[in-house]
């Protein structure tokens, strides 16, 4: 069900795709996979609208319009990651015994897609810059290697301890606040104090 090679595969495929239209976009063959696909795309669109917000000759108005989209894919991101949760918690029974561990299956794919973002985002700067910008960041790509590589083993063997009933997890909502015009004083009408 959890295919952990494939899932890296995808996030990889969508960022190359992502960055150069003429590369061949990732196809998933589940609807799981569609869900990691446009998790990862909800955070490869936050990643982008966030350098924009970064840029420091940008207009108040654009900074401001960012941040909307800003928002509003951070929620679609963490909506995602809910349905990927969902998904799988329909996938495989729990085992109610079992200790309950604290991060999600997909809370840990979102980590995985931006790792990939990082990944791809520091390979770029292989090719630029002085030859002590690229050995540093040779470092850093060596680094991130390493930390998704940990944290994809950690996945597969959370999945394993959940498919043999040795672990389980439970959905946890977001409840983000921000978006919500009955919970943000903003939006509401309350002034804050």
């Amino acid at each position: 069900m959890l295919d952990l090679p494939q899932i890296l595969r995808l996030h990889d495929a969508a960022n190359e795709h992502g960055h150069d239209a003429l590369l061949a976009p990732a196809h998933p063959n589940s609807p799981l996979e569609e869900l990691i696909l446009a998790q990862h795309q909800a955070n490869f669109d936050l990643w982008h609208e966030e350098d924009k917000a970064r840029d420091p000759d940008v207009s108040d108005a654009t900074i401001v319009t960012l941040k909307r989209s800003i928002d509003r894919l951070n929620q679609r991101r963490n909506d995602l990651v809910e349905q990927i949760d969902l998904a799988l918690l329909e996938a495989v029974p729990q085992n109610d015994l079992a200790p309950l561990h604290s991060e999600t299956p997909g809370l840990i794919i979102d980590r995985l897609s931006i790792l990939s973002l990082k990944l791809f985002h520091t390979e770029e700067q292989l090719h630029r810059g002085t030859p002590e910008h690229r050995a540093a960041n040779q470092l850093r790509l060596l680094q991130l290697s390493e930390q998704r590589a940990d944290l994809a083993a950690c996945l597969f063997h959370l999945w394993v301890e959940i498919g043999a009933g040795q672990r389980r997890f439970k959905l946890y909502r977001q409840l983000k606040m921000y978006n919500d015009p009955a919970l943000n004083p903003v939006l509401y009408g309350k002034t804050p104090a």
